[in-house]
């Protein structure tokens, strides 16, 4: 099969022929229809991840067809349309037992623990609790999206973080997961203000619903202070960064809540004094269990939530290597699909 592969970290990798992955008892093999590309692969592919081991294939957001089912699965077939959490969480341990699935201690990652989705197959394990059913009328590219951006938002804002109607909502970032949290947050009634540097994101949050926007920078946690009636009640770094994080907390009223969402490779600095005399929460979330998917997609279903108009490129394998080096620069403004079995350059902006 063709993938992508690191073979040095930050060098830029290549298209290569390797061998297609096994199918293992307990887990399935799933050809790519679609894959997204993620801050995450970013970070892979830079070295912040001690899980990975060179060569190495990123990628895992997904959606597929299933093309071979281990042994001990039951219920799936060859040809079932498929999704998966990038989290593939055992389902046997306390954690498991419990429904946190996205905590589990023995997840495997596909693009982290091992050779992910930026091939035209991947291998998935624990398949009996991890693989999603896609509805016959969800595509593979929306659907890929699901599977970390839309999900990890999804649960961020509406079960850890709790967020209601009338509530003021802060989104700093808006790549894949900042949009993804713009749109979830406003559908749940929230009043969201979403910060960027980048005046193409801005315009995409106002789209997708943030009644206002403010441009990051040196006045922007006046501005959401003034615009939220003195702080937020809830703030969500959705890109990681130590400023980011500074802003977030100062951004929040007393008794606020704070979403760590956003990956931290250099560490941060926080004022636990702050955060005692304010009573603030600093909650992290980490990705969706997949028992929780049917809610996220009755809602799409329904038109609520419309996760298909966050694409804004599809690009093919061979477009991959200069995509990740755009990210040296920052996050582009929506969401990059990959079509692994696309032949030549797609380089398209906006969706078909």
């Amino acid at each position: 099969m063709r993938a992508i592969v690191v073979e040095q970290y930050g060098v830029l990798p290549s298209v290569r022929d390797v061998p297609s992955p096994e199918v293992r008892p307990g887990g399935v093999v799933v050809k790519v229809e679609a894959t997204g590309l993620c801050r995450s692969d970013w970070h892979g592919w830079q070295g912040h991840d001690s899980d990975i081991v060179l060569p190495h294939v990123p990628g895992h957001e997904l959606a597929g067809t299933i093309a071979a089912v281990g042994a001990g699965v039951e219920g799936w077939a060859v040809g079932d349309r498929v999704t998966s959490p990038f989290i593939c969480a055992c389902g046997t341990c306390e954690q498991c037992a419990a429904g946190n699935h996205q905590v589990c201690p023995n997840q495997l990652q596909p693009g982290f623990n091992y050779w992910g989705s930026f091939a035209e197959y991947v291998a998935l394990p624990f398949a009996q609790v991890n693989l999603v059913r896609l509805p016959d009328d969800l595509d593979f590219d929306t659907a890929a999206g699901l599977g970390c951006r839309f999900a990890t938002s999804y649960r961020a804002v509406r079960q850890v973080g709790r967020v209601v109607a009338g509530e003021s909502v802060v989104i700093f970032g808006c790549g894949g997961i900042g949009l993804s949290a713009v749109m979830i947050a406003a559908a749940l009634g929230a009043k969201v203000v979403a910060v960027d540097t980048n005046p193409d994101a801005l315009a995409l949050a106002s789209k997708y619903g943030a009644t206002e926007v403010v441009p990051a920078g040196p006045q922007a946690v006046a501005r959401i202070r003034e615009l939220t009636g003195g702080g937020a009640h809830v703030t969500m770094d959705a890109l990681g960064s130590n400023a980011i994080v500074q802003d977030a907390l100062r951004s929040l009223r007393p008794r606020g809540r704070h979403l760590q969402v956003g990956l931290l490779p250099d560490g941060v600095q926080v004022d636990v004094s702050g955060l005692i005399w304010q009573e603030l929460e600093w909650l992290g979330s980490h990705g969706m269990a997949a028992h929780h998917y049917p809610e996220m997609l009755s809602l799409v279903a329904s038109g609520e939530l419309k996760p298909a108009e966050l694409i804004t490129r599809r690009i093919s394998l061979a477009e991959v290597p200069a995509a990740l080096k755009e990210l040296n620069l920052g996050t582009p403004a929506g969401v990059t699909v990959i079509r692994p079995w696309a032949t030549g350059l797609l380089g398209s902006t906006r969706p078909d």
